[in-house]
């Protein structure tokens, strides 16, 4: 039995969805809010997630964007927005389909059937990295040669990006427009900073002797090193230094 994830804060709405899905043959887990949404997606790893865009703590676009941190889950975002304008940034954003309220039982139920035959088996981050490197999304975290990092949200999104890119070069524009969303790309100091926090974090969850597996490219940007590409040029002397590389768009996911 399918399991669905229902982000809405409206309890007379969740009561109705709950009823329509349940008669309809799913399982049905509820949020009312953008926190709890998240940790139940990971908890309960769903199969498809309705999604209201006006919840409170996070809102709905910033749990659309963990969510396609997370995995490749299906949103089908069910909001009150029915102009041009918001349907069109959801579904750039990674929603999978958008219903405007009010809606037709039907519809929904057909459109929920739509997705859930369309998506394949669903993937979700937190595996290893490598040997030595675990992203841990449910706690913000990351564990490094053992050790434990608890990071903040743009340092986790920092590392994520680096990662998801690995053996590639990330510009600092790019990561200003992916991590601290600056399109304008002004305050560059912001990554050098945070790239900062994040090796210091890294380096007191593994211990001193762990190497950095952030390397800075002169006149480019970062790109995340393997601890098995850190031994394969440990004979060549410090990752970085005087490497430089062509700017290339990251991946989102």
């Amino acid at each position: 039995m399918p399991k669905l994830l229902v982000v809405e804060d409206d309890a007379a709405s969740v009561l109705a969805l709950r009823e329509l899905l349940t008669r309809g043959g799913y399982r049905v887990v509820t949020a009312a809010d953008g926190r709890e949404a998240l940790r139940l997606m990971f908890a309960e790893r769903p199969d498809l997630m309705l999604l209201d865009l006006m919840v409170p703590e996070l809102d709905g676009w910033r749990v659309m964007a963990r969510a396609r941190d997370l995995s490749d889950l299906p949103v089908l975002v069910v909001s009150g927005l029915d102009d041009v304008e918001h349907r069109v940034k959801a579904l750039r954003a990674g929603a999978d389909d958008y219903l405007v309220k009010p809606f037709h039982p039907e519809e929904l139920l057909a459109r929920v059937e739509a997705l859930l035959r369309r998506a394949g088996h669903r993937k979700w981050a937190g595996e290893r990295v490598g040997e030595h490197l675990r992203l841990a999304p449910e706690r913000r975290a990351a564990v490094w040669y053992g050790g434990e990092a608890r990071l903040s949200e743009i340092e986790y999104g920092l590392l994520q990006l680096l990662v998801r890119n690995r053996g590639r070069v990330v510009t600092v524009k790019q990561l200003l427009a992916r991590v601290w969303e600056d399109e304008a790309a002004i305050g560059g100091d912001r990554v050098k900073f945070g790239v900062l926090r994040l090796r210091r974090k890294l380096r007191e969850a593994a211990g001193p002797d762990a190497p950095d597996p952030i390397e800075a490219v002169r006149g480019a940007g970062y790109r995340f090193v393997t601890a098995e590409e850190i031994d394969q040029k440990g004979d060549e002397g410090p990752i970085g230094q005087g490497s430089s590389a062509q700017e290339r768009r990251p991946e989102a996911g």
